[in-house]
């Protein structure tokens, strides 16, 4: 068994699985501390390496492309610290974090572990059911379908239209970016009536705008993560000229365009409801048609 306990974690390699413990102290991450402990299959493993600095060194496990949901939905924009495939170590543990790097390495040649994609996840994502609330309401998995309940602070027309339930076969993919404290993030559920809408996160119903507490708001990635666990795996999808694995990042796999028009009626059908039934002023359903026309 090769171990490193610090502050910030611990890993332990038993020969074919490495499992990784986010540590206690309150500089961890909420998010690596919700997130929990991550047994990594050593089939998952690309490499390892120990990147030696002044004061402390770090831990760092590259994983192989398509083998795990959190980094396929995440997309390689979780913060640093957040990384669960990361860790801090204090410069008099140098020599163990070495050993434990190169006992990893090791078994990656005894066991000729191949560096290619992998054609399905080796890692499950977190458990379901998951629940996170952030800035502009609250998303729920269950394992079968995704649930949006407004917050106060949403938008007049989100809150209008009421709680959005999402059944998981209708899902495309989930694109989700992180709130930096600078710039807002979002969480957006792509679906095949919506993969042509290019509605702000603020205006998108099937989107929560991240812009409030980025602690909290980057809990979302939780739920990208469980719901991007459960889609078809990227080798399986096809489309256009290439595997979806060489597509470029937050490229949807999208039905035909000819489905366009019939998408267009339909938000604006809804939002015409909305203005009917008097939820919409006539100034907010002008300013909002003119946003759905926009992203279409």
């Amino acid at each position: 068994m090769a171990e490193i306990i610090q502050r910030d974690g611990a890993w332990a390699f038993d020969g074919q699985v490495v499992r990784i413990t986010p540590g206690l102290h309150r500089s961890v991450p909420l998010f690596r501390q919700t997130y929990g402990e991550v047994a990594v299959p050593l089939e998952a493993v690309a490499g390892v390496v120990y990147e030696p600095e002044r004061r402390r060194g770090r831990l760092r496990m590259t994983l192989r492309e398509g083998a795990d949901p959190l980094l396929q939905a995440t997309g390689g924009r979780l913060p640093d610290a957040a990384d669960p495939y990361r860790l801090v170590v204090d410069v008099d543990r140098a020599g163990i974090a070495e050993y434990v790097a190169e006992e990893i390495r090791h078994a990656l040649l005894l066991e000729q572990v191949p560096k290619e994609p992998t054609a399905a996840y080796l890692l499950p994502g977190p458990p379901v059911p998951v629940s996170v609330r952030s800035s502009d309401g609250t998303v729920s998995f269950d394992g079968t379908r995704v649930r949006i309940d407004w917050a106060d602070t949403s938008d007049r027309v989100k809150r209008a239209t009421g709680p959005r339930i999402i059944d998981l076969g209708d899902l495309l993919q989930v694109e989700w970016l992180p709130n930096s404290g600078y710039e807002d993030g979002f969480l957006r559920f792509v679906t095949r009536e919506t993969v042509f809408s290019k509605l702000p996160p603020e205006k998108d119903p099937y989107a929560l705008d991240l812009w409030g507490n980025v602690r909290r708001d980057l809990l979302t990635a939780l739920v990208a993560t469980a719901v991007t666990a459960r889609l078809s795996h990227p080798s399986a999808r096809t489309g256009g000229t290439w595997p979806d694995r060489h597509r470029p990042p937050g490229t949807a796999v999208v039905p035909s365009r000819s489905d366009h028009h019939d998408v267009l009626l339909r938000r604006l059908r809804e939002l015409g409801e909305l203005h009917r039934d008097g939820v919409l002023t006539d100034e907010e359903f002008a300013r909002t048609k003119a946003v759905v026309l926009r992203g279409f």
